[in-house]
């Protein structure tokens, strides 16, 4: 892939995606000892928030932003956010065909490029690997009282993701993902 970018800055490459989380039950499989059989709380309270990430896969570094909705504002925040959490690199981030993605309001910083992935590909996008890992070991089986304990939580899972860069590269680092290479001009 070609790419243009500004003065003499090493390139990076993210994936991003967005996410919702809330509290309504995820049921998660467990084992017990037999014969007990666990019970699992469930509620029905359809309230939401939103994650949005950006990962670089071959180094597990992540910008991430939680924020109560996801429209075009929200993402041209992210942007500036994830801008500004590489500042000495040019970015180039793949991402899905969300309407605020294309967006011709939305703000995209100089030293980000936005690309995007084929339409109905989750499965090339690493970052939905960190979703289903928040899932599975901050909420799954859990019942939650409020939305700010969704929210504290799903912060709580993120900043852990933060200090274990190793980790998200094992989440993330997809074989293909080596194997990609940009041509500079």
């Amino acid at each position: 892939m070609r790419v243009h970018r500004p003065a003499d800055l090493p390139v990076r490459l993210l994936f991003q995606d967005e996410a919702r989380f809330g509290r309504l039950s995820d049921h998660r499989r467990g084992w017990a000892p037999w014969p007990s059989r666990p019970t699992v709380g469930q509620q029905v309270i359809r309230e939401y928030t939103y994650a949005l990430a950006a990962v670089s896969p071959l180094d597990g570094r992540l910008s991430t932003l939680v924020l109560p909705w996801v429209d075009t504002e929200a993402m041209s925040l992210f942007l500036a956010q994830t801008a500004a959490d590489f500042p000495d690199e040019y970015c180039i981030m793949l991402l899905d065909g969300a309407g605020w993605h294309r967006a011709t309001a939305l703000r995209v910083p100089p030293t980000l490029r936005l690309i995007p992935l084929p339409p109905y590909s989750p499965e090339l996008n690493p970052v939905e690997h960190l979703w289903e890992h928040l899932r599975e070991n901050y909420f799954g089986n859990r019942v939650l009282p409020s939305l700010a304990a969704v929210t504290d939580r799903l912060c709580e899972g993120l900043r852990d993701l933060d200090q274990q860069p190793e980790q998200v590269k094992s989440l993330t680092c997809f074989d293909w993902v080596n194997t990609l290479s940009l041509t500079l001009n």
